[in-house]
Parts: structure tokens; C-alpha cells; sequence
């Protein structure tokens, strides 16, 4: 298994894994098939898409320590970045083919609309993320600076569940589901910070040393 994931051939089949769910949403068009109605079938797809993306991102590093697969740490940053593409995707189908490019009524439906305006903020929060994805930046930055950055991640993923149970509003069983494992994922995250803050307290605390009994 080491070995596999280790493979530059693994990495160059996740990455065409990854563009599989663009097909599944062009393929249709293609095809010509009957779709009732195409522009939420496209944002749908792709709204999807990115959640699953984030939430698989997300669970690299649970699975690494779990597993003990030091490897698998190679793909994190590839589903991160096909999380914002896919992202990307969904808010383009939104700025040009339902708003056509019509500014105003994007920030009207910012203003007014909540799931539209947590939606935008989960996107938002993926762009500086996306930016700062290269061993460059991780220098410029430094380690520590970069990890609390990235760490908006689960921000982004949290306002993507509101704005798909928001969108949704009676069939909420998929978005349920979502918010389940993010949820997981970050009370996972928050344990293993508590576990830390409990080491590091006890290695400063050190070993008790027995009082002198002065009568010796």
C-alpha cells in the first residue's frame, strides 16, 4: 500500500478521478439528452461536487494518522484545489448563465437572499486557500501562519452545508448528511488539539520531585 500511494502514477489517476464528475455533467449535453432543467442540473452537480471534494480533503489527514499512511498527505492539496475548481465551476454557471453578468442584482441577491449570501462566503474563503496552496507560499508565510490560514477550510465547508440545507429546504437529507461528517471531521480536529494542549501540559509540568524531609 505504501508503495502504491507513493506511486507518481497514483497521483496522475486521482487527478483524472477527480475530472470524472465534470463528465458525468457535460456528458449529457453531449448526448443530447432531455434535461428538464439544465442550469440547475449543472449547479447542482457542481455545488455537490464541491462539498465532497472539501469533505475528502478533509478527511486525509484523520485517515493518515489512522491508517499510519504517512503518503496519502500528497493528495490533500490536489482535492482541495479540485474543491475551489469545482467551486469556481458552480458560482460561473451562476454569474453567467442566471445573472448574466449583472453585477447588481449578484449583490442584491447577496444581500437579501441568506443561502446566496452564505454560499458566496463559503467561495470566498476558498480563494486565499487556493493562492497560498505552493510549497512558495507555505515558505512565505511560514508553517505556522500557513496552517492557521488553512484552517478556514472547515469554515468554508460549514457555510457550504448551511447554503445547500438553505437551497434545499424540505429535502434535507443529503445536506444533513454532509453536515454529519464535517461535524465529525471537526470534532475529530478539536480533540486531537485538546490531546496536544493535555501532552504539552503535562511535559511542562515534568516529574514531581518528593519534598526534602529535613530531619535527615
Amino acid at each position: 500500500m505504501h508503495t502504491l500511494l507513493a506511486s507518481k502514477w497514483t497521483k496522475g489517476a486521482l487527478f483524472l478521478l477527480c475530472l470524472g464528475p465534470l463528465a458525468s455533467i457535460i456528458w449529457p449535453f453531449v448526448r443530447h439528452y432531455t434535461i428538464p432543467d439544465p442550469l440547475q442540473f449543472i449547479q447542482h452537480g457542481t455545488g455537490d461536487w464541491t462539498l465532497r471534494f472539501l469533505v475528502c480533503a478533509l478527511t486525509v489527514t484523520p485517515l493518515r494518522q489512522l491508517l499510519r499512511l504517512p503518503e496519502l498527505i500528497r493528495f490533500r492539496r490536489m482535492l482541495g484545489l479540485f474543491a475551489f475548481f469545482y467551486a469556481c465551476l458552480h458560482f460561473t454557471t451562476y454569474l453567467v448563465f442566471d445573472k448574466l453578468f449583472d453585477v447588481h442584482e449578484i449583490w442584491k441577491d447577496v444581500y437579501k437572499r441568506p443561502f446566496i449570501t452564505v454560499g458566496f462566503l463559503a467561495f470566498t474563503l476558498l480563494i486565499p486557500l487556493a493562492i497560498t496552496s505552493t510549497t512558495g507560499w507555505i515558505r512565505r508565510l511560514g508553517g505556522r501562519r500557513w496552517r492557521i490560514l488553512h484552517r478556514a477550510i472547515y469554515l468554508s465547508a460549514v457555510c457550504g452545508v448551511i447554503h445547500y440545507y438553505w437551497l434545499v429546504k424540505s429535502a434535507v437529507i443529503r445536506p444533513l448528511f454532509y453536515a454529519a461528517l464535517v461535524a465529525l471531521l471537526l470534532a475529530w480536529r478539536l480533540g486531537q488539539w485538546f490531546l496536544r494542549r493535555r501532552r504539552t501540559a503535562l511535559a511542562g509540568a515534568g516529574p514531581q520531585r518528593a519534598p526534602v524531609n529535613a530531619s535527615q
